[in-house]
């Protein structure tokens, strides 16, 4: 996988690769913006490793660019926001037709009851939990949008979800380039840590929100 991306990752076009791709999964949540991620994080490593050799005069001196860590956090987690709020306002703006597509879905209706519970008891973990599990970002951005929820309830959690799930995906490929080798093995553990987290992420929205304790 990375001989194949090896001249994207060492081109800046890898930051407009992975801002567009973070910025569209909210409407096509099968694009591998993760991937990408991982892969430019696992790069970086790559060259971080050769780059310390060159010094200890062990090998070539490394001639094409590195990605840098905090740009890539950064352009993903500031396109992650922004592909959140274009789907929170479209919802917003949707309408009568995408009420009744929503009523329709249980999935959808169960995460807006959900976000909206969460939002108005001032709380908005749903949000950064949803980042993680697949298609879950596009089901809350959604949802908060089709039930008017306020944008000062909504888009600092976003912040906050785009933040925890860029730095976690870069911190994947990073570390796992530097102990299990910059190859595909170490790319894969990596994406496999990703969809592990993204498991246990859907796992957690699918369960009942817990009952309301009776007032006295």
């Amino acid at each position: 996988m990375l001989e194949s991306l090896g001249s994207l990752t060492g081109s800046p076009w890898i930051y407009a690769v992975v801002a567009v791709s973070v910025l569209l999964d909210v409407f096509l949540p099968v694009l591998p913006s993760g991937v990408l991620v991982i892969t430019a994080a696992t790069a970086a490593a790559a060259g971080s490793t050769a780059g310390t050799a060159a010094v200890a005069g062990t090998a070539d001196q490394v001639t094409r660019e590195v990605p840098s860590l905090l740009v890539l956090v950064l352009c993903a987690a500031t396109a992650s926001v922004l592909g959140d709020l274009v789907a929170y306002r479209l919802a917003w703006r949707g309408g009568d037709r995408l009420d009744r597509a929503i009523a329709r879905s249980r999935r959808l209706t169960r995460a807006q009851e959900r976000l909206g519970a969460a939002l108005s008891r001032g709380g908005g973990a749903l949000v950064v939990i949803a980042r993680f599990a697949p298609a879950g970002r596009s089901v809350v951005s959604l949802g908060a949008g089709a039930a008017h929820r306020k944008v000062k309830e909504f888009l600092p959690w976003s912040a906050l979800a785009g933040i925890a799930w860029a730095g976690y995906a870069v911190g994947l490929g990073y570390f796992g380039g530097q102990w299990l080798g910059a190859s595909w093995v170490g790319a894969a553990v990596s994406v496999l840590a990703l969809f592990g987290a993204g498991s246990l992420a859907a796992y957690v929205m699918r369960r009942p929100a817990a009952a309301p304790e009776p007032t006295t």
